[in-house]
């Protein structure tokens, strides 16, 4: 089925971030395509959404690459084509290096380097040969710039990875209309942290803002990416000025 509308993908689209970035896309008029591991927390996110018929679901989980060819085979032979891809689906693990297991290493490179790498793949693939698009990864603040208050030696490997390859990206796809950037955020308010009270004095210390932030707050910095044509390669720190350096 074909559709005139912008269409958007956005992997962990099942709550935190990437429930509200989905939102605020419908809200938009945009098609959007929600991919979350389980069908049942997809099943729930549509109901709150209100279950719109520009709301598309596709469980999967996303470090597979087949899982990543049948989120974009289902989004284009729905609504047409694939204009914009949200990176967001992600784990968090911090501790000390010493400490981690191969558990979870296994876990931080499969959902947050795998599941960035296959869904760029197939978003690339696509948009050469539809004159162009625009990738956005939600990846994080302490890639840019690590502190000591937060040992988290994998994320940082990982997300900072992520954060090269957008610049690499937004330079080698540019002659073909593809537009690739990145929102780092810092410590924000998501399910992400467990019990978020129990947490918030230390957390308000990883920011020289002394606060933490909204998914607002990310989702504002990604609707800005997408509205300016002209922004490519850039990283978002969106993080009450922590990676600024040292405070």
């Amino acid at each position: 089925m074909s559709n005139s509308k912008q269409t958007v993908i956005v992997t962990g689209a099942s709550s935190g971030i990437g429930f509200a970035i989905a939102k605020a896309y419908l809200e938009r008029g945009y098609n959007v395509v929600g991919n979350a591991r389980t069908a049942e927390r997809l099943a729930q996110a549509a109901n709150e959404l209100g279950n719109p018929a520009n709301f598309l679901t596709v469980a999967g989980d996303i470090a597979k690459p087949e899982t990543a060819k049948m989120l974009f085979d289902q989004t284009i032979k729905h609504f047409g084509g694939v204009d914009v891809l949200i990176n967001n689906a992600g784990v968090f693990i911090a501790k000390p290096v010493n400490h981690y297991t191969e558990t979870d290493l296994n876990a931080l490179v499969a959902t947050n380097l795998q599941g960035f790498f296959y869904p760029v793949q197939q978003a690339v693939t696509h948009m050469q040969a539809h004159g162009g698009g625009h990738i956005v990864s939600i990846t994080a603040n302490i890639g840019l710039q690590p502190t000591a208050k937060l040992p988290a030696a994998l994320p940082v490997l990982i997300k900072g990875g992520i954060n090269a390859a957008t610049r690499h990206l937004a330079v080698e796809l540019a002659p073909t209309n593809i537009r690739v950037n990145a929102v780092a955020p810092g410590i924000i308010e998501t399910p992400l942290h467990g019990n978020f009270a129990d947490a918030q004095a230390f957390l308000n210390q990883l920011s020289p803002s002394g606060k933490t932030g909204t998914v607002q707050d990310i989702v504002a910095a990604v609707l800005y990416l997408t509205d300016s044509a002209y922004v490519s390669g850039t990283i978002m720190a969106v993080d009450g000025g922590a990676a600024a350096g040292v405070w």
